[in-house]
C-alpha cells in the first residue's frame, strides 16, 4: 500500500492485490472516498469508480472489517451471538477487583470465556479471579449484551 498526498483534495492510497490488480482509494478532505478498481489487461484504465459519502465509507469498512469478528475467535453470528476481546485499561475500575463483583453475566447476559493477560491465557475464569489493567477479556454473548459489557469494563 503507498499513499500519495493530493493538495487541496485529501489523500490518494493505492494498492496491488496478490493477484496483481490495482485498487485505489482516494481519501477526500470532506470526509468522502472515492474507490476506483483498474482493468486487469490495462493497470492505468479505470474499470469502474465509485464516490461514497463518509457514512457509506464507514459502512462498507464495516462490511470489510467488521469490528465484531475477529478471525482467531469462533464465529457466531449465525447464532445471533458475537465473541469479543474487551480490553482492560490500566485506570479501569475493575483494575485489581474480582471478576464476580462485575456481576457481567448477571448485569449483561454476557460469558467470559477467558482472560487474556501477557502470554497466557486463563480458561473459564471463576468470579475469584483478580483482574489487572492490560487485561484483554474474551466475551460471548448477544450483540447488545457485548456492547453492555463493553461499556462495564470500560469504567474508569
Amino acid at each position: 500500500m503507498s499513499s500519495t498526498p493530493l493538495p487541496g483534495i485529501g489523500v490518494r492510497y493505492d494498492l496491488t492485490t496478490r493477484e496483481q490488480r490495482r485498487l485505489s482509494v482516494v481519501a477526500h478532505r470532506d470526509g468522502s472516498r472515492t474507490l476506483s478498481a483498474y482493468q486487469e489487461d490495462d493497470p492505468d484504465a479505470c474499470a469502474l469508480s465509485v464516490r461514497l459519502a463518509s457514512g457509506e465509507a464507514e459502512s462498507l469498512i464495516d462490511a470489510l472489517m467488521p469490528t465484531h469478528h475477529s478471525p482467531s475467535l469462533l464465529s457466531t453470528t449465525e447464532l445471533g451471538l458475537v465473541a469479543e476481546r474487551i480490553e482492560l485499561s490500566a485506570t479501569s475500575h475493575w483494575n485489581g477487583r474480582l471478576l464476580g463483583e462485575t456481576r457481567m453475566r448477571t448485569e449483561t447476559g454476557v460469558s467470559i470465556v477467558a482472560v487474556l493477560r501477557l502470554a497466557e491465557a486463563t480458561p473459564s475464569p471463576g468470579p475469584e479471579f483478580r483482574l489487572a489493567g492490560g487485561d484483554t477479556l474474551i466475551v460471548i454473548g448477544t450483540r447488545e449484551g457485548v456492547e453492555a459489557a463493553a461499556t462495564i469494563l470500560g469504567r474508569e
